[in-house]
């Protein structure tokens, strides 16, 4: 048996999950309400119609699914999106609005996700030295410290989200986000990700 820890972390920012964040700032959704918004992105004008509950909900439906694919499959075939390559596809049943919604910000979207996904992975490779995992290493070594016992095996997904609000959120049952400036603060990142690793190991 491996007495290596049975623990995998993925870090990204992923140009899907980019997206979504851009389309939902476009489109004026306010759900997930503790979600920030991304910066140097224009947030809509206060006086904006509202986005209806139903885009709202068609939204969260392609969020959930965008984030966590395996835990959140459709009940019905997705079919893709007009403007979008292969990156949005949405079912072909109850996404109507969302799917007409989206249509305009196809090219914005698309830009701004990924300039900020190239921009992940250059200042990873500029701060890191490539090594992402020593930061999670060192906080699971320091859990496996605190409690005496090793790390249960355990599945974790990191975004790294140009956000303009500091800190870490969960959005899904294994995924949490973080913002880039946090994620490079190695101290600041150390301590927001421990309680994190806690709740899974």
């Amino acid at each position: 048996m491996s007495d290596k820890p049975q623990w995998l972390i993925r870090e990204d920012a992923s140009v899907p999950v980019l997206l979504a964040l851009a389309l939902r700032q476009s489109l004026g959704i306010r759900v997930p309400e503790d979600l920030p918004s991304l910066r140097d992105l224009p947030v809509r004008a206060p006086d904006a119609a509202e986005a209806s509950q139903a885009l709202e909900s068609q939204w969260l439906d392609y969020w959930d699914m965008t984030v966590e694919p395996r835990a959140h499959p459709s009940e019905v075939p997705l079919e893709l999106v007009d403007g979008f390559d292969t990156l949005v596809a949405l079912p072909s049943k109850g996404a109507e609005e969302l799917a007409s919604a989206i249509v305009p910000h196809a090219a914005s979207g698309l830009r701004y996700a990924h300039a900020a996904h190239d921009r992940y992975v250059s200042s990873m490779k500029s701060h890191t030295g490539g090594d992402a995992y020593r930061a999670y290493a060192s906080a699971i070594a320091e859990f496996e410290r605190e409690i005496g016992r090793r790390a249960h095996s355990f599945e974790l997904n990191v975004q790294v989200l140009p956000f303009t609000q500091r800190g870490v959120w969960w959005i899904g049952a294994l995924t949490v986000a973080v913002t880039d400036g946090l994620r490079r603060d190695i101290v600041a990142f150390d301590a927001a990700i421990r309680p994190i690793i806690a709740e899974l190991a």
